[in-house]
This record gives structure tokens, C-alpha cells and sequence, in this order.
């Protein structure tokens, strides 16, 4: 039987995973939980951490795909409504919707004794639950679904929620507001609360390199780049940009990093430092104690909050399938090029990867090599030997010689120079191998 593979996601990654398996003829079935393609872009996704004045931290022309370029329109940094649009045209206008299942929950994935995948799932809708099998599993359920969610301090009386489950600003109406975190969600959360709240902190326990959307009136990201630069260099000449473009975070109350530009990832968001500066958010350090609305600070310090938002971040979960199936060391599955299982080649993840300016298009290239993969274990000549070497070796060290922090949210993270290219060197060879 010419069974077809599951995708499980119908957001950016399932959608150009969709769109490569029908460029090649490879039969697919899509499951979205959600009633439409877009996934945590499409705000009115019940499932969606989406906030009301989320916006892209890349520009359009570095994060778009190639085949398919935002309209002239579209802001430099859309907002999270252009992209969820974005989405859905993208899956009407390659026709990618007729192969989807939505409102469907997968409920279980497991590996048949023949070598095929079981997929149970259940119609959202009428209930009704629903299995079958499948050639492989390629899973692109993204890693934004389940809230990273501290325990809050003992003895606050306040509010506490996460990020993922803030909206709109007008929550903040009158509260004293305290974020903890500072992240790009964080320093959003925080901006966003100066217009509606009576006070507003940010709780930061590390330093974080802040970069500006805008120098000289041109998206960051478009800057440079005619030269290349090693890793170790590029780090050092765009450290002193930074330095010279905003300065020492500390000048405005918040830690300096101890680590260099890049070793983890850099805060698109110069308004917080602006408000920091005006006194608008009020920095803060780790907090250790509560008593009732009272915080106390690592420093000493002391302050009155009604409500704490953790900007904590997201772990990794899939729900619907055991952990072994994953290869699953430590914080994340240790799989090649963060996507292709070592020792079963029908079952691969996809967009689990973090990189600084990789884009869309940098995932659409991704979903080729495995497309090409897929095609190649049905086709006579079979994959391509050094790829099948590689991917069984299962050798991981695409940080272009850059030391990325050791905590679990860097546990995919790549430098995209590197990674781009051992995915652009593998596919050339399957193209010329499979003679497409």
C-alpha cells in the first residue's frame, strides 16, 4: 500500500512541509487542531499564545518565503493579523487545505509492528475519535504550546499568569504590573503596559543585548551582510554596533550580560529601554519573598504588585507520543539537524530549531530535505549514502563556533550560517543522487 505520511500542525512548518510533499508527489495527510492553517499566528486559535500587539521581531523580506513574497503593503515588521493572513492565503493558494484534518486532536502516535505509524485522533467537533496508519510521522507542532511556569512566591495575594495567557494591555487597567522575565515576549508585555497601568516592573535575573528594529531608517536584519564574517568576529564587530547604537543595559538599570552577542538571543526591542529610561518600568532583580501584594527583590529591595506575568518561556511537549519514539536526551529529542530520527527513518520533527534571523525560508528549506529524504527511502537508488551516514552518526555541532548558553530553551539552537549550509550541501546531493 502507498500509505501516506501524517503531518501534525498546520501552522508555518506544517504548511511548507505540506507545500514540499506535493511539489514531489509525496502523499500526505495534515492534522491542525485548530478550524484553520496559521496556527499560533491565527489569534483567534483558542490555542494560540498570541498577544494583541505581537508583531515579527525579523523583517518581512528576511522572514518571508521565496515562492511566495508578502504583498508591498505589509509593514517591515507585521503584526501577528498580516502574518495569521499571510498563512491562510499561503495554504489556499497552494491548495494545501484539502489535505488537512482540522479540528482534530491528535490523541496517540505509535509504531506498528510493521514498520507503519498508528495515528489516533479525535474530531474536535463531533467527538468521534479516529485512527489510521501511515507511512512516517513528521511532526510541526512547534515549541511555543506549553507555558515554562515557576511556582509563584508563597504568601503573594495578587494575580499571577503567564504569558501565554496574556492578550490585550487593557488587563492591565489601574494594577501595578510586574514581568518577570525579558525576553522579546517580556519586553512587548512590559512596553505594552506602561499605556493602561498604574505601575510597572520588569523582574530580570540575567543580562540581556538589545537591538533596535530601525537604524537608519532600514530593518536591522538588512543590514550588513555583503562580508562575510567568522562567527568569533561578526560576534565582536556587531557587539560594538550594539554598544554604540544603545549602549550598556545597565545604564538603564538592568544587568550587563556575562556572555557574548548571540550566545543566546538578542531582544528586538529598544522602546523598553526607552521607557526604562523615563522611568516609566521600574527594574527589578530576581524576586525572593511576598507578603500579600509586597515583593522582596534579591537586592533588598522592596515593591507593591498586583499582578505578575512569568515571560518565562516554553518547553518542549508532545503529548501525544512517548518520549522514547523521540530519541529525547536531557531538555529536548537529540535528532540530526534537530529533524531526522538516527534509527528509525520514518519519523522526523520539524521547526524544532532556533536561530537568529533563519526565517520562514529557512524552515521551507528544511521541509525540502526531508522531502527529498522521503523520496529518496521509496525511490530505486534509496538515500543518498553520506546523508544516510550522517543522519545514523547523528553529529550535531552547527553553532559556527559560537558557545549558545546552557539552558534548556538553547538545547536547538543553531548559528544559521552553519546550519543553512549543511542543509543547502545534503539536498544538493539528494537532487543530483534522485536526478530532480
Amino acid at each position: 500500500m502507498n500509505l501516506p505520511y501524517a503531518i501534525i500542525g498546520a501552522g508555518p512548518m506544517g504548511l511548507v512541509m505540506a507545500r514540499e510533499l506535493q511539489r514531489l508527489n509525496i502523499p500526505f495527510q495534515g492534522f491542525e487542531l485548530h478550524s484553520g492553517p496559521g496556527g499560533l499566528w491565527d489569534i483567534e486559535n483558542p490555542h494560540s499564545t498570541m498577544y494583541e500587539s505581537a508583531h515579527l521581531i525579523s523583517s518581512k523580506t528576511m522572514t518571508e518565503l521565496k515562492e511566495f513574497p508578502m504583498a508591498n503593503h505589509v509593514a517591515t515588521y507585521p503584526s501577528h493579523r498580516e502574518v495569521g493572513a499571510y498563512f491562510k492565503q499561503y495554504a489556499e493558494h497552494f491548495e494545501l487545505n484539502r489535505n488537512y484534518h482540522y479540528g482534530a486532536r491528535v490523541l496517540k502516535v505509535e509504531k506498528q509492528a510493521s514498520e507503519n505509524w498508528r495515528v489516533t485522533w479525535r474530531n474536535e467537533s463531533a467527538g468521534s475519535i479516529h485512527e489510521a496508519e501511515f507511512k512516517g510521522v513528521l511532526i510541526a507542532t512547534g515549541t511555543l504550546h506549553y507555558p515554562n511556569m515557576p511556582s509563584a512566591p508563597e504568601g503573594f495575594t495578587g494575580e499571577v499568569l503567564h504569558a501565554a495567557q496574556y492578550k490585550q494591555a487593557a488587563s492591565f487597567h489601574q494594577q501595578r504590573v510586574l514581568v518577570v522575565g525579558c525576553g522579546n515576549s517580556a519586553c512587548d508585555i512590559a512596553v505594552d503596559a506602561v499605556h493602561h497601568a498604574q505601575a510597572v516592573g520588569l523582574s530580570v535575573r540575567r543580562g540581556y543585548y538589545f537591538l533596535p528594529k530601525f537604524v537608519f531608517g532600514k530593518a536591522i536584519d538588512t543590514l550588513g551582510g555583503a562580508v562575510k564574517l567568522p562567527g568569533r568576529l561578526k560576534q565582536w564587530v556587531d557587539s560594538l554596533i550594539v554598544k554604540a547604537l544603545v549602549g550598556k543595559p545597565s545604564k538603564y538599570g538592568l544587568p550587563d550580560p556575562d556572555y557574548k552577542l548571540y550566545e543566546s538571543h538578542p531582544v528586538m526591542n529598544s522602546l523598553v529601554l526607552h521607557h526604562l529610561g523615563h522611568g516609566d518600568i521600574q527594574p527589578h532583580t530576581d524576586i525572593v519573598s511576598a507578603a500579600g501584594k509586597t515583593l522582596t527583590f534579591s537586592d533588598g529591595s522592596q515593591a507593591d504588585y498586583d499582578k505578575i506575568i512569568y515571560a518565562t518561556g516554553y518547553k518542549l511537549h508532545f503529548p501525544f507520543i512517548d518520549k522514547v519514539l523521540l530519541n529525547w536526551q536531557g531538555a529536548a529529542p537529540d535528532l540530526f539537524l534537530n529533524v531526522f530520527h538516527p534509527n528509525d527513518p520514518s519519523l522526523c520533527m520539524l521547526g524544532m530549531i532556533e536561530a537568529t534571523g533563519l526565517g520562514w525560508q529557512g524552515r521551507a528549506d528544511q521541509a525540502r530535505l526531508v522531502a527529498l529524504y522521503l523520496a529518496a527511502q521509496a525511490h530505486e537508488r534509496g538515500v543518498e549514502p553520506n546523508f544516510e551516514q550522517a543522519i545514523k552518526a547523528n553529529k550535531n555541532d552547527f553553532s559556527g563556533g559560537i558557545r549558545y548558553l546552557k539552558l534548556d530553551r538553547m538545547a536547538y539552537y543553531v548559528n544559521k550560517e552553519t546550519y543553512r549550509a549543511a542543509i543547502a550541501e545534503h539536498t544538493e546531493a539528494l537532487e543530483k543522487h534522485l536526478g530532480v
